[in-house]
């Protein structure tokens, strides 16, 4: 059997409250927050990062593998992630990761009965290739400003083409994704 231990950390971005309002500690404050100081939508999305964690401790065991599980709210949405040195679960070019992400999703949706935008990352992976990614989207940018050419980036899936989209307009550029996937790309525009 395999040793999968599971963490959960709540990451929250401070909230401004209204200092004269006053909370009773059994109801929920004029904020939508009960007793555990958590909105509805952080509790949902710690809800749906047990959920999914539980699911890939399944899976961890039916495989056999080992792996320890961290599960943390960002953005907007719950991440999940995978601490484990077994490459099988990333794939030649992070497929397996899109495909256990995409699993992971439909197991949170039908214990929930909402769409998740979960988050799933195996071994730093997605932590790589945004790095990667931002190093990309940099020299991309260069080469417009030095040519005034649009430059066409190789297909992507969504999560790479957003991290490149972001880059370019936190540059004063603009890009946008043509073709279809899963040979969608970003091309990097210059200046109009």
């Amino acid at each position: 059997m395999s040793d999968v231990e599971i963490e959960t950390v709540t990451v929250t971005e401070p909230e401004m409250t209204d200092p004269d309002a006053v909370a009773d500690d059994d109801a929920e404050t004029e904020h939508g927050q009960g007793e555990t100081g958590r909105s509805k939508r952080e509790q949902a999305l710690v809800n749906e990062g047990e959920i999914a964690a539980d699911y890939l401790e399944e899976l961890l065991d039916i495989a056999d593998l080992d792996g320890d599980i961290d599960t943390f709210n960002e953005g907007g949405r719950a991440h999940v992630s995978i601490v484990t040195d077994a490459d099988v679960l990333v794939g030649r070019n992070g497929e397996v990761l899109e495909a256990l992400q995409e699993l992971t999703r439909l197991a949170v949706m039908t214990e929930t009965g909402h769409r998740s935008r979960l988050m799933l990352d195996v071994a730093g992976h997605r932590d790589k290739r945004r790095k990667e990614l931002e190093v990309l989207a940099k020299d991309a940018i260069a080469e417009v400003v030095d040519t005034g050419e649009p430059v066409r980036l190789a297909p992507m899936n969504p999560f790479e083409r957003k991290i490149v989209h972001d880059v370019v307009a936190d540059a004063g550029l603009v890009s946008e994704s043509e073709g279809e996937e899963p040979r969608r790309r970003v091309v990097v525009l210059p200046k109009a």
